[in-house]
């Protein structure tokens, strides 16, 4: 595992509690960044949150826990506010909250189409508008899309469509903060070991390891050591890019 340093770095990891962020999160921590956790505001996913921060801070890391919907303007504005009135600025956003709704388009209701574009588009746009106003100048913003933003799996259309649509804002948001030397990346995750693909059936998960070249799936911490990356110093002459964390798969 690469070695970061974010001392003296302000971070917030959005979808957190769990998963792909909650790895991210120790990975940041770990490597002496000051993190917020933001976690979907239920009980669950609170305990989890309070949980992770709990396990790092004993081991002598800085972690904060905010709760805050992604898809709702006010909460997010709200959490930006908190952030700012606790940390007095933010260095490194990961737009990494999102939410699966599988069905074919003939079967797929309004409400699954609108609940998946609300949380995994609109929640990046309400993060990174709202973000952009208390990041550093140097920041860095990274955004969680997919392999299914570039290529369309059947089943997907909501996640497919929300997802080009996230790569498409990150290549937007290169230019626009570009003038303050903010970076926005994206990178694309194939399928990786998280909760997320847990409801996924058995055969199907088999039929999509036989097309990886490197035939086994993705791990949560390998892609944390991607999106820390593109965080770092390291990184600070990439921006606009999408980078597929896919084991070669397309």
């Amino acid at each position: 595992m690469v070695h970061f340093d974010f001392s003296n770095r302000v971070a917030l990891v959005t979808g957190a509690s769990q998963g792909m962020g909650a790895e991210l999160i120790r990975l940041l921590a770990q490597a002496q960044a000051q993190c917020w956790i933001n976690y979907f505001p239920n009980q669950d996913c609170q305990k989890k949150a309070e949980a992770l921060a709990y396990e790092l801070n004993a081991i002598g890391c800085s972690v904060k826990t905010v709760g805050a919907d992604v898809s709702q303007e006010d909460q997010v504005r709200a959490m930006m506010e908190t952030i700012k009135s606790a940390s007095l600025r933010l260095d490194i956003l990961v737009n990494n909250a999102g939410i699966l709704r599988d069905r074919t388009i003939k079967k797929m209701s309004s409400e699954e189409w609108h609940a998946v574009m609300q949380t995994n588009l609109d929640g990046v746009f309400y993060c990174s508008k709202y973000g952009a106003e208390i990041l550093s100048d140097g920041g860095r913003i990274v955004n969680m899309a997919s392999i299914a933003g570039i290529v369309g799996f059947p089943g997907q259309v909501n996640y497919s469509a929300a997802k080009a649509g996230v790569i498409a804002i990150t290549r937007v948001l290169a230019k626009e903060l570009a003038k303050r030397q903010i970076t926005v990346n994206a990178v694309a995750p194939g399928m990786i070991e998280t909760p997320m693909i847990a409801g996924v059936r058995q055969e199907v998960l088999a039929e999509y390891v036989k097309q990886i070249p490197l035939g086994r799936f993705g791990k949560a911490g390998e892609v944390a050591q991607t999106v820390a990356f593109l965080a770092s110093d390291a990184a600070s002459y990439i921006t606009g890019q999408v980078l597929p964390v896919t084991g070669g798969w397309h």
